[in-house]
């Protein structure tokens, strides 16, 4: 039986290919990231006001009684520095990204993506608590230590960078050459901190959310990664997951 073509069909059909083929361009990848830019640039002017005042304090303490001057400013002020510099890398990366060559189908895998970039934003906006001195600093560590090695694993990353599960190219050096996953595991040393600061059952809660959705999200881009690149699949065997030699 012939199939009869139609102008409609023929002009849906046209649509159709002109809207893949504007989905492989730059431009579109770049339409697709300009949210997440927006909302790195909308965090960043947050911690400005903070930081300014830090830094003003700083100098004041120099210019006064540098004996004045204690870890807890000095480090919270790296804290802030360290955030806005992630921050910036992103804002860089997302704008420069290579196109996606595949992308995971389906709403879950985009669902727990979303989830583990964002749940974390709930903590910040809980009340900050009074700490010891020791949890303080070690909160403040810990989100340095984070953002330290969340800093490498996207500049190793580079313009391969995504939220959502996507594969643009292969990368297996620097951090990721020790574990699979090292942007999600400075992003969690850095929760952790966050969550230290804002003690409460609803911080735990939302760092238990978050480290679900993130090892989720890890297995959703293995299984995508092993399809586009086979080679991944003997990567997976040589790097573990998320801590060398455990796991």
């Amino acid at each position: 039986m012939l199939r009869v073509s139609t102008p409609d069909s023929d002009t849906d059909a046209s649509l159709a290919s002109r809207l893949n083929e504007f989905r492989r361009t730059k431009l579109y990848d770049f339409l697709a990231a300009a949210p997440f830019i927006a909302w790195c640039v909308y965090s960043a002017t947050q911690f400005l006001p903070d930081l300014g005042r830090q830094i003003a304090l700083a100098k004041f303490c120099l210019q006064t009684d540098p004996s004045v001057l204690r870890a807890p400013l000095i480090l919270s002020i790296v804290s802030n520095l360290s955030t806005l510099l992630f921050l910036a890398v992103l804002i860089v990366l997302f704008a420069l990204r290579r196109v996606s060559r595949h992308s995971a189908p389906g709403f879950y895998p985009r669902f727990v993506a979303v989830v583990a970039t964002f749940v974390s934003v709930g903590i910040v906006w809980l009340p900050l608590q009074e700490l010891s001195s020791f949890l303080y600093l070690g909160a403040l560590l810990s989100i340095i230590g984070g953002m330290t090695v969340a800093i490498w694993a996207a500049l190793a990353l580079g313009r391969s960078i995504s939220i959502l599960p996507e594969a643009r190219r292969l990368v297996t050096r620097g951090p990721y050459s020790l574990v699979r996953h090292p942007l999600y595991v400075g992003e969690l040393i850095a929760i952790v901190g966050i969550a230290v600061l804002h003690w409460s059952p609803w911080a735990l809660s939302l760092l238990a959310v978050q480290c679900l959705f993130t090892f989720q999200r890890m297995k959703i881009e293995e299984t995508m990664l092993v399809q586009v690149f086979p080679e991944y699949r003997d990567y997976m065997a040589h790097t573990a997951r998320f801590v060398p030699g455990v796991y």
